[in-house]
């Protein structure tokens, strides 16, 4: 089974444009891709890359100029702190859940197959999908599902889901399947699921919260002209990401001095997203949704 098939490969490592000596970030190590491209491009340097999940560990490349954390990219700074570094030429972060994760059926993190109610990026977490399931509260169900899922009618499956669970604890994916089985529109059943198993991903995994901490905190490592490359998979993620490279505030609107001038960190790169092409979709459908974003450090 492949782990991952890197999506925008080439673009987002182009978009780097490395600096043979430089020290690079790859915060999302997956299944390596990225980082052996990054490896391939230097002729001295460092790259550091980020995993919580274990099982990446499995792709670890043997490079003596590369290291690989297994920690969460909210942890950044402390962690190259620690590694001695202080100021970083670049950094890639590819958002997507790894084709391993999603094809794991005991992850759970995929509705195409009845497993265990995890979703857990770092198996060692405190809380799962389950969890979420089981003891929130119907109406912050239906915050996490607005927000996170944008699902419309949020408060009937949040209603659905505590009515199912007085009856038997959800244990497995198929029991949430079945639980708003009613309430699905008609011609769109999976991208309903899919909805529903993002919010519950993204609350899990604090992700929303976990992204942005790694963004302020490589922006401020990142020497001038170093680049932030970051390839995201949905609109909540894009936003975020969009307004810190074009403001460095999460809002997007921008800071200005006291006499009024505009204060930006970064000089952004792709005035538009780069998106796959035909070509590289047909290989690797899971590009379709992928949404590239660069910015250099003023």
């Amino acid at each position: 089974m492949v782990y991952h098939l890197p999506a925008l490969l080439k673009q987002s490592v182009d978009g780097l444009e490395i600096r043979p000596g430089g020290v690079y970030v790859d915060a999302t190590y997956g299944g390596g891709g990225h980082s052996a491209e990054i490896l391939r491009r230097l002729s001295g340097g460092r790259l550091i890359a980020f995993d919580h999940d274990d099982d990446a560990r499995v792709n670890v490349s043997e490079d003596i100029r590369f290291t690989l954390l297994t920690q969460n990219f909210r942890f950044l700074r402390n962690n190259l702190a620690y590694l001695g570094v202080e100021e970083i030429d670049g950094i890639i972060a590819d958002l997507g859940v790894s084709f391993h994760q999603f094809d794991t059926a005991e992850r759970g993190f995929s509705f195409r197959f009845d497993g265990p109610l995890d979703m857990r990026m770092n198996r060692r977490g405190p809380v799962t999908a389950a969890m979420v399931l089981n003891t929130f509260t119907e109406e912050r169900l239906a915050g996490i599902l607005y927000r996170y899922g944008e699902i419309t009618n949020s408060r009937a499956v949040a209603r659905a889901l505590v009515a199912a669970r007085s009856e038997s604890p959800f244990a497995v994916t198929g029991d949430l399947l079945m639980s708003v089985k009613a309430l699905v529109p008609p011609k769109s059943e999976n991208k309903f699921y899919a909805k529903i198993f993002q919010a519950l991903r993204i609350e899990v995994n604090c992700e929303l919260e976990s992204l942005k901490e790694m963004l302020v905190q490589a922006g401020g490592m990142l020497k001038s002209g170093g680049r932030m490359v970051v390839i995201t998979y949905h609109s909540l993620e894009d936003r975020l990401v969009k307004n810190y490279m074009r403001s460095g505030l999460f809002t997007g609107e921008s800071e200005k001095d006291f006499f009024g001038n505009v204060n930006v960190p970064f000089r952004v790169l792709t005035r538009k997203a780069v998106v796959a092409d035909d070509e590289e979709v047909e290989r690797n459908p899971r590009a379709r949704s992928a949404r590239l974003r660069i910015a250099e450090k003023l």
